[in-house]
């Protein structure tokens, strides 16, 4: 089941560049980004109370809201800002692989913050990354 959830999310996040990159011709990408947050919230809220969960929503504690407020700044707010406004400017086979590489962040941060070791497969696949990364912006 968990190989199939993950065939599905694949799918799904290969679909959407296309889908806004054709929404983003007529809609600045700020709009884009403030109409698909507003669908995404309505949907989640009517999820919760659908599967009993909105309860909790109000019981999360403040140091938990804080990460995950932040999480939504940096991420929901700024990087599709400035993903769509890429995306409304340069070709999609260009910018979603290079916006894909962010696992090299997060390997470099993890090793960092989290004191995460890096192994000799880790090092080959962020190797990887960086090879990526220089043939895709060619």
């Amino acid at each position: 089941m968990v190989l199939i959830l993950l065939i599905i999310t694949t799918l799904l996040w290969g679909v959407t560049p296309i889908i806004e990159k054709i929404g983003l011709l007529r809609v600045d990408p700020l709009i884009g980004i403030t109409l698909r947050s507003f669908i995404v919230t309505g949907g989640l809220i009517i999820l919760l109370v659908f599967i009993g969960k909105h309860k909790q929503l109000i019981e999360v504690d403040g140091k938990s809201f804080l990460i995950f407020s932040t999480s939504g700044l940096l991420a929901g707010l700024l990087g599709m800002w400035t993903y769509y406004t890429v995306l409304k400017a340069w070709p999609t086979s260009k910018v979603v692989p290079i916006a894909a590489s962010y696992p090299l962040v997060t390997v470099i941060l993890s090793t960092i913050i989290l004191r995460e070791g890096i192994n000799f497969s880790r090092l080959i696949g962020t190797l990887l990354i960086i090879l990526g990364i220089w043939l895709v912006k060619r």
